[in-house]
């Protein structure tokens, strides 16, 4: 029989004899409970009800007792009081009347009913006689039967209750009986049950005891510390005692399985942080290594105590092609003639071919003749020797052998090959460090010869000097004989004059023409503060609304502030657009060439870019050629503004596809007849390729000019200017390059752009016009990327919360004559939590702030009627205790010098108009954080 069988079996006849336990708890509890339910329903009622009568005659005789002893007559009080009392005790009455079932309780009842009525008879004609004048003694007998009648009554009451007593003591009685037989029921039943489980417990136990102390037996010898190697359970049985002993069986399989993983795991685990600490450690020394000998001595020593190495030899290639060698540097526990040869040759011996084949060599097997691993005791023979290359962009740059007196692990092995990976980015800074410190040293060395040669020519100066005073006594000689060459000029004189006159109407056209341009930059100049001004205002105000800064505004006027910024940006880059080609066209544009890091481009595209990329689902490519070098010498920004101006360009006119940029080292082929050729090191290429709407054959000669598109439907579709690629060209002429486009209609096309590297900048003055004024740009930060269309990417809006509390009650003075950049400014300071002060122009901010003394910072307008921003500043200073006061000039003018001048005049800070809401905050929360210090 099975074990689930026998529990079964046991069980039933547990279940069995507790049924009939509760059969009989049961059958006796109801008895009990219809005997208790008598008694509180019943009985008890009744006798309560009787207490109730009892007291209501009480209550009676107290109120013809008051009637007597007062010998008036009743009142109505007195009368409705004995009336409640007799109608309680007929309900009462009638109550007991409908409960009795017994015939002795019924008699009783009924003579109570009769002595009652009797009673209320007397009662009445007591009361008659009260109220009306009858003999004392006429009273006082009935009195007397009233009392008798009284006492009566009481006498059959207390009977009827001792009568319902008896009753409840009988029930009560009962019911002890019926729990006595219960009690005794239950432990007869108790001991029949627990005799029925311990004969079936005992007859389970006994069958699976002898099976589980096997299983038992074999558990206890289980070795929890070692769990690789588990006892098996003797199966002899096919019930469930059968299959725990299998499923012991397989957990202890799966046990010593999981075991011989886990020792596998941990010292995996292991080793892979004996590795990356020992990297760590090796980086770390790196740090502030300047040459390759200190390197090579610091590696070598730490790597040989890492791989318990006995000995060590760092070599540093020299050299290139068949004269390449590799030089020893350092060493690690050499003997007195020092550990491994002095140099060696690519493939020469076993070091030589390991540099050779780029690959690390292990030797196991070593000649007895080889050098042998000295001590302060001894010598023996190494037993391993490792030797391995150290690769940069796979060059070899270094070679670095091992020997120890045992052979090195897989581990040690894998480790070495791991920390010259970093090793050979190391070399290659620490050597480039190294050639860097030479060439400024002979930097400084040519700096000094040229300054002797300086102090030679001026002595070849003065020689010159001496020579010229003889030539000019000898050209008084020639005066005489010029005399007589007057003659025939003055044949010539004629036409002489003539050509003057000439002369003088180009000279008029010229100096016309140059007033025209000055006329023409003057007006650039007052139409760039003009309209700044008022975009200052729109720029500020439809920041705020677009941010919803102060109040609740609906998110369509919010849309419709951000529109409104938007096309005022586009307004300003516009305005810089025709600044620029003004300031090329007039000759007055100021070239920096400087040395420009070319690593850094595709960073700088990718910021720029990848977001526009994203937002119209297109793919970006940026190439950039492996051989094209690091440094090149041009004007940084002008380059960067032509790379964007033609990527913004292909971006805008590409709906599908992708845009292509790839930066070479120019092919000399292609650059050979371009001009510079003597002046320039190398030349770079820069394709930028899209797959838009292409370019007409007959249109790709006038995009480059001015205010020129390719048709009206393009115009119409894409917006712009035309100006764009009008700057990219001159911008390219400037820096002394060419712009090229190839393009296909409907198939996209390709602008290709060739800029030469200048280290000595143009020597031609072809950037300048003295006789102009410069415009510039405000800014560096204010330069866009023209007629595209294409948005800055998105920075964070805002100070963050943690610092906006530096603007809390803090005064600030507006000094503006524009009331739309008062209204601007003042309302976004004060959403900031400033005390906002303004005034119309330069003298009525003396006043101001000759008065109000608590003042944080000034906000000061440049242009304004009265006195102006600068005669203000300077004034300001000069005051007692305005000397730190912060003050930032707030400008539209964008002329080259004006933010000298600002500073000049006493200026903390400039900002140059249309101001950005963030940037006026970031600057004033750096001078009110100076000022709180």
């Amino acid at each position: 029989m099975s074990f689930r069988k026998k529990q079964f079996l046991g069980f039933g006849i547990i279940m069995l004899f507790v049924a009939a336990i509760l059969f009989l708890t049961v059958y006796f509890m109801n008895g009990m409970r219809s005997n208790l339910r008598e008694i509180t329903e019943d009985r008890y009622e009744k006798v309560k009800t009787a207490g109730e009568i009892r007291q209501g005659f009480t209550q009676s005789d107290q109120v013809i007792l008051q009637l007597i002893n007062s010998e008036k007559a009743a009142d109505a009080e007195s009368k409705e009081r004995i009336e409640e009392n007799r109608n309680a005790i007929l309900q009462g009455i009638a109550f007991l009347e409908d409960r009795l079932n017994r015939e002795e309780a019924r008699d009783l009842l009924t003579q109570i009913q009769i002595e009652y009525s009797a009673l209320i008879n007397t009662e009445d004609d007591l009361i008659r006689a009260l109220d009306g004048d009858v003999p004392a003694a006429d009273l006082r007998r009935l009195m007397e039967s009233r009392q008798e009648q009284r006492d009566s009554l009481s006498e059959d009451l207390s009977d009827f209750s001792a009568f319902q007593e008896s009753l409840m003591g009988a029930s009560v009685e009962k019911s002890r009986d019926t729990y006595d037989q219960m009690i005794i029921s239950i432990i007869a039943g108790s001991i029949l049950c627990l005799t029925a489980v311990v004969a079936a417990a005992f007859w389970v136990i006994r069958s699976t005891s002898m099976s589980l102390k096997k299983i038992i037996n074999v558990i206890s010898r289980v070795n929890y510390a070692d769990l690789s190697s588990l006892p098996r359970v003797e199966i002899n049985t096919k019930d469930e005692i059968g299959e725990i002993g299998l499923a012991f069986n397989e957990m202890a399989a799966s046990l010593e399985d999981y075991s011989l993983k886990e020792k596998d795991y941990t010292k995996h685990i292991s080793e892979q942080n004996w590795l990356q600490t020992n990297i760590a450690d090796i980086a770390t020394m790196y740090q502030d290594i300047t040459d390759i000998r200190t390197l090579g001595e610091k590696f070598i020593a730490e790597a040989a105590v890492i791989l318990d190495a006995s000995a060590g030899a760092f070599y540093l290639r020299n050299g290139e092609g068949r004269d390449m060698k590799f030089l020893k540097q350092a060493s690690y526990a050499g003997d007195g003639k020092d550990a491994g040869r002095e140099e060696f040759y690519l493939g020469e011996g076993l070091i030589g071919q390991a540099a050779l084949d780029k690959r690390t060599r292990v030797l196991k097997e070593i000649p007895d003749d080889y050098s042998l691993v000295s001590s302060g005791l001894g010598e023996m023979k190494p037993k391993s020797i490792l030797i391995a290359p150290v690769l940069f962009e796979g060059n070899v740059t270094a070679v670095v052998e091992f020997a120890s007196i045992r052979e090195f692990t897989a581990l040690e092995e894998k480790l070495l090959t791991q920390l010259l990976d970093t090793l050979g980015i190391t070399v290659n800074s620490v050597l480039g460090r190294m050639e860097i410190e030479r060439l400024l040293k002979e930097s400084q060395m040519m700096t000094e010869e040229l300054q002797v040669q300086s102090e030679e020519l001026q002595t070849q100066s003065e020689e010159l000097q001496v020579q010229s005073e003889e030539l000019q006594s000898q050209s008084e000689e020639l005066r005489m004989i010029n005399e007589q060459l007057e003659e025939r000029t003055r044949d010539a004189e004629k036409k002489s004059r003539d050509l003057q006159q000439a002369n003088k109407d180009i000279e008029e056209k010229a100096e016309q023409l140059l007033l025209s341009s000055k006329y023409k930059s003057e007006f650039l100049a007052n139409m760039s503060h003009e309209l700044r001004t008022p975009l200052n205002s729109i720029l500020l105000l439809s920041e705020m609304l677009s941010e919803g800064q102060g109040e609740e505004i609906p998110e369509e006027q919010k849309e419709v502030a951000k529109v409104i910024h938007s096309s005022g940006k586009d307004l300003l880059s516009l305005i810089n657009d025709i600044l620029d080609l003004s300031k090329i066209e007039a000759g007055k544009l100021d070239m920096l060439f400087e040395e420009m890091n070319l690593s850094e481009l595709p960073s700088y595209l990718e910021y720029n870019f990848s977001h526009l990329a994203q937002k119209k689902n297109l793919d970006f490519n940026i190439s950039i050629a492996e051989d094209l070098p690091g440094i090149m010498y041009t004007d940084q920004q002008r380059f960067q503004q032509i790379i964007k101006n033609l990527l913004s360009n292909s971006f805008k006119f590409t709906e599908k596809g992708s845009v292509s940029i790839e930066v070479n080292l120019a092919d000399p082929e292609k650059t050979k007849n371009l001009p510079l050729k003597s002046k320039t090191d190398f030349w770079t290429e820069i394709k930028v390729s899209d797959t838009g709407i292409g370019i007409p054959e007959s249109k790709q000669s006038i995009i480059f000019e001015a205010f020129q598109q390719g048709d009206g439907a393009s115009v119409r579709k894409y917006g712009g200017t035309g100006l764009g690629l009008s700057i990219c060209r001159e911008f390219a002429k400037l820096l002394g390059g060419w712009i090229f486009v190839d393009s296909e209609e409907g198939k996209g096309s390709t602008f290709t752009l060739f800029i030469p590297s200048l280290p000595n900048g143009l020597e031609e003055e072809q950037h300048t016009a003295a006789a102009h004024l410069e415009i510039a740009a405000s800014a560096a930060a204010e330069e866009t990327i023209t007629d595209t269309g294409v948005e800055e990417p998105e920075v964070p809006a805002g100070i963050s919360k943690e610092i906006r509390h530096i603007f809390k009650n803090k005064s600030v003075l507006i000094c503006d004559d524009d009331n739309r950049n008062i209204y601007a400014l003042e309302k976004a300071l004060k959403a900031e939590g400033m005390e906002v002060t303004t005034v119309q122009n330069g003298q009525e901010c003396l006043e101001m702030v000759g008065q109000k003394r608590d003042i944080d910072i000034i906000l000061m307008d440049i242009m304004m009627p009265v006195m102006d921003g600068y005669e203000t500043m300077q004034r300001l200073r000069s005051m007692d205790g305005l000397e730190q006061m912060p003050i930032i000039a707030l400008t539209a003018k964008a002329m080259k010098g004006d933010k000298q001048k600002c500073l000049d005049a006493g200026a903390s800070d400039y900002i140059s108009k249309p101001l950005k809401l963030d940037q006026l905050l970031s600057v004033m929360r750096v001078w009110l954080t100076k000022a709180s210090k």
